[in-house]
């Protein structure tokens, strides 16, 4: 299975993974299954850091290479056809980083790992709930 980490799993793997469900958690460790990270994340986890909505072991930068390492992460880029796929996201996507998570995800039929409900409830796109 391609899955798409969405923000929070991502950081939950790493920092706080007892957040995550025993099947979420198993398939993450699946090794025949691809685990995908957006750039979108980075950028999100990067507004949360400076925030202090999320307060990191490392620097920012070797977190993040740290942990695409440690989960053998591949990058799902943002690309002319994701952004493309856009317009077509629901409305109910007001975050713009959903917007290119759901993007992402169609673009190059990944399944969504995610908690966020609104996101579960989208119609047509694959989604691994975290619940």
């Amino acid at each position: 299975m391609k899955l798409l980490l969405d923000t929070h799993i991502w950081i939950w793997s790493v920092e706080e993974p007892w957040k995550l469900t025993s099947e979420v958690a198993s398939e993450i460790a699946q090794p025949e299954n691809s685990l995908y990270l957006s750039p979108v994340s980075i950028w999100e986890l990067g507004l949360l850091s400076q925030r202090k909505r999320v307060i990191l072991k490392l620097d920012f930068a070797q977190w993040c290479k740290r942990s695409i390492e440690e989960l053998s992460l591949k990058e799902a880029p943002f690309t002319w056809e994701v952004a493309a796929e856009l317009p077509f996201t629901r409305s109910q996507h007001r975050d713009p980083g959903d917007r290119f998570l759901v993007a992402t995800a169609n673009t190059f039929d990944l399944t969504l790992v995610t908690a966020d409900e609104r996101l579960i409830a989208a119609p047509g796109l694959k989604v691994l709930a975290n619940r």
